[in-house]
């Protein structure tokens, strides 16, 4: 029997495009003709990881060297888990689907403690041993980066070397340290990884002991004195760092379907329950000319219609606003919004929400994290209850029919005064009302647990019992029952378990294993995560988790990160916490007084800011009179084969509209709050199904050079799309004629019995029942719709199908029906729809 390939197993899974690999901008290589092979792996699901700029930046940097060939990989869902097992395939990359073992490197990023389980199935799918001192010389070295190595202990046994802070210099330093090595001829391990440690920033686990003392705390040293710490790794300028100009564009439904734009990295605004604001100090702005330029590029390339300023802190941005200004005046005909991920209530100036506004509105998302004044300077959150209500009347009176608050309970010092404060500030927010003549806007809260963090003033703190944040979230829930807002709130025991895993040692790697041995996967998300099986990893592996997140730490307590310096000193962390006990808060740094956190000398790493100059101001001309644009509706006919016929509808809108956009082709938009060009379909086909003739209809200006379009548009088309040729549509929009449908359908398993087919010509009538998608069930004659059976050989076959609106059926309703064909069989037969006949 034939061993099944990775395209064998597409048709059976959801959403089989996420592992197709041919998406536009992908780079590919020979993996033969380049000197290292590195596979990117995220671990977590294709939607999320494709989201991840970071991941993109390091794609970007590694294929722009002609030696060195990088490719991704993402955790499979599942059902895809399930297929590779039963087949024995093991886990391949997307872009040339090479088994993950054939590379030279293999790369994680780690953003979330919760992913450590799919970091196992990826490693256990391409039959790499998990611990690090299992796996020879034969193996792929296994490194890591990301913001969890600030605290690598969790998963240090799992990995030959970890990157500690900004990637793009050191990944590239440590891949030509690689190539000399592997050049050498040594093919020692501990060699390269000595190699390695010389590194800024790039931790050798295996280099450093780990004892545990009779009161059960972790101790680690050095092997060698010299690297007794590893200091993170800053890039200190970003003006002079590369940044992709082509980032793939993911197929499917990604989280952040957009591009994504880093205009800053750093936040010293000093929350001090903010990890990500401790890590990646000193703030390091993107010029704005900068931005512009690369915004411009990446929205040619992608044909995105949406852009997000990506930073810690958007709104601190010095130059948001004439950055806006510029941005909308480039952008705002062609509807193309701009988002951020959140913004600080202090920084929503109308200046910057008339700017927004005057695009698509994409929602706001303020961030309070405590409801009472007092609790908001402990956190050294730095932001008033007016600031909160004045952006919130002000982003109402606007025209915004969503606002999204997040808060933490949990928090330090909290008492039920402060979560009776989060209920008295939501409810004095609902009341707020919009401009007269407009509904009521919506309003969602969100809650999670406050988990302590390494590196940040509170990691000495204990995180809140599993059994206490529950009752807080039941409280709130009732209590906010009245204000009619959305709650929403984080499972308490995700919360407990992602504390384990913050402030966690190396026997976390004990637990993982136990827990991916009971089935744990995808403990992000709800659907998976399952907290039975984590409390019987537990007990198997006898740790006591109160030990990791209710305990309280003394400030003289050796800690499990202690040898990670991320250049902000324990004594900053330690004068942060007292001040927070004291309500003393702390300015931001970037334009006024250092507090001297550690991170800056002066002289390589400070702060880059960029300031509002009033030379940057772009003032539009409303007063410009726009000419009419007389659009000619058009239809363009294409064919989809082969990797295509994995793309659902929604997919099909997408890759068009983009492909549109990138081949610089004017498409006329709705109206309204967001527009959107106006595409339609002739007959949406559902995933899996090939056609040799499709449409579709678009309306584009008079003076389009509809010559060029078919070449533009193949050009910019996945593979197994191609546009065929495109015609003026003439007349009104008629009703959907009548029409005969034929289709070849082709089997990989099963057959084609004759004798039903004969059966079915003589039946007087076949009765079907098909059930609408509004759950209508109808009754069909298939003997009235099936108008011609071929039979070419006992796995090929031409079915011609009558359709009218109402009466329509799909060959795969018929496969099973009439020709008694399992779900398997008709999941795995290839049926191509052929030329209509009227």
């Amino acid at each position: 029997m034939t061993q099944p390939l990775l395209q064998d197993i597409l048709p059976l899974v959801r959403q089989p495009s996420r592992y197709l690999g041919n998406e536009i901008n992908r780079v590919k290589k020979d993996l033969d003709a380049v000197d290292l092979c590195v596979a990117l792996a995220f671990p977590d699901m294709y939607e999320i990881g494709t989201s991840h700029f970071g991941m993109q930046i390091l794609y970007d940097r590694l294929n722009a060297r002609a030696d060195i060939a990088a490719e991704r990989v993402f955790a499979p869902d599942m059902d895809m888990q399930a297929r590779l097992k039963s087949a024995d395939l093991p886990l391949t990359s997307l872009e040339s689907g090479s088994p993950l073992r054939r590379f030279d490197i293999i790369g994680f990023s780690l953003l979330y403690e919760l992913n450590y389980t799919n970091i196992l199935a990826m490693l256990d799918l391409a039959g790499i041993p998990f611990s690090a001192a299992d796996r020879d010389d034969a193996y792929p070295m296994i490194i890591a980066g990301g913001p969890c190595t600030v605290n690598p202990e969790p998963v240090a046994e799992f990995f030959d070397a970890m990157v500690v802070g900004d990637g793009e210099e050191t990944l590239l330093a440590m891949a030509d340290i690689w190539m000399v090595w592997k050049n050498d001829g040594t093919n020692n391990k501990t060699d390269l990884l000595q190699r390695w440690q010389g590194v800024e920033g790039v931790y050798i686990p295996s280099f450093f002991d780990v004892t545990y003392g009779e009161d059960g705390l972790a101790r680690t040293t050095a092997d060698r004195p010299e690297f007794s710490t590893v200091r993170r790794a800053v890039l200190p300028d970003l003006n002079h760092a590369s940044f992709p100009a082509a980032p793939v564009v993911p197929f499917g439904r990604p989280v952040h379907d957009r591009l994504r734009m880093e205009i800053s990295r750093g936040c010293t605004r000093g929350c001090r329950f903010c990890q990500a604001g401790m890590i990646y100090r000193p703030v390091r702005d993107r010029a704005p000319e900068t931005i512009l330029s690369l915004t411009g590029q990446g929205l040619e390339s992608t044909g995105y219609d949406e852009i997000s300023l990506l930073s810690l802190s958007t709104g601190d941005y010095g130059c948001i606003v004439p950055l806006l200004e510029r941005l909308m005046t480039r952008y705002a005909a062609d509807h193309r919004a701009v988002s951020f991920p959140s913004l600080r209530a202090d920084t929503l100036t109308p200046n910057l929400v008339s700017l927004i506004k005057k695009v698509r509105k994409t929602g706001f998302t303020i961030a309070p994290e405590a409801g009472s004044q007092r609790l908001r300077d402990l956190i050294n959150k730095n932001i008033t209850r007016t600031d909160i209500e004045n952006s919130v009347q002000f982003v109402f009176e606007q025209g915004w029919q969503v606002i999204k608050l997040y808060f933490m309970i949990g928090l330090p010092t909290e008492t039920q005064a402060d979560l009776e404060a989060i209920v008295d500030l939501v409810n004095h927010l609902r009341r707020i009302r919009p401009v007269k003549g407009r509904r009521r806007p919506k309003m969602n809260v969100s809650v999670t647990t406050f988990i302590p963090k390494s590196h940040t003033p509170f990691q000495w703190h204990s995180q809140m019992s599993l059994s206490e944040s529950q009752q807080k979230i039941d409280w709130l829930r009732e209590a906010l029952k009245p204000a009619r807002v959305k709650f929403k709130w984080q499972k308490p025991e995700v919360s407990w378990m992602e504390g384990i895993f913050s402030r966690g040692d190396r026997r976390m790697s004990r637990l993982l294993i136990a827990a991916y041995r009971k089935g744990c996967r995808f403990d992000g998300w709800s659907d998976h995560f399952d907290f039975d099986k984590w409390q019987a990893a537990l007990d198997e592996v006898n740790l006591d988790a109160d030990f990791f997140t209710t305990r309280k730490r003394s400030f003289d307590e050796p800690l499990p990160w202690d040898h990670i310096d991320t250049r902000v000193t324990s004594s900053f962390l330690q004068k942060e916490w007292n001040r927070a006990l004291s309500g003393e808060k702390t300015a931001d740094c970037r334009r006024g007084k250092c507090h001297q956190c550690g991170v800056c000398d002066f002289k390589t790493i400070a702060p880059v800011v960029f300031t509002d100059d009033p030379g940057r101001r772009v003032i539009p001309d409303d007063r410009e009179t726009k000419r009419p644009i007389i659009y000619v509706k058009t239809r363009v006919a294409f064919s989809k084969t082969g990797d295509a016929r994995f793309f659902g509808h929604l997919e099909m809108v997408n890759v068009f509209i983009r492909a549109f956009r990138r081949a610089r082709i004017s498409l006329k938009c709705t109206e309204g709050f967001h527009p959107k060009p106006k595409i339609s379909f002739a007959d949406p086909l559902p995933v899996g199904m090939e056609s040799v003739n499709e449409s579709l209809t678009i309306e584009v200006p008079s003076n389009t050079n509809v010559s060029e379009m078919t070449r533009k548009l193949n050009d910019q088309l996945p593979a197994g799309l191609s546009v065929t040729g495109i015609s003026p549509v003439k007349g009104r929009k008629q009703s959907l004629p009548s029409k005969i449908i034929c289709y070849r359908i082709r089997l990989k398993e099963g057959r084609f019995d004759s004798a039903l087919i004969q059966a079915f010509t003589e039946k007087k009538s076949w009765m079907h029942e098909k059930r609408t998608a509004r759950g209508k069930v109808t009754q069909l004659d298939l003997k009235e719709i099936i108008q011609k059976i071929k039979l070419s050989s006992d796995k090929q076959l031409t079915l011609c199908l009558y359709q009218k609106p109402g009466k329509m059926l799909r060959p795969p309703d018929l496969l099973r029906t009439v020709f008694s064909l399992t779900e398997k069989q008709v999941q795995l037969s290839r049926i191509v729809k052929q030329q209509d006949t009227p």
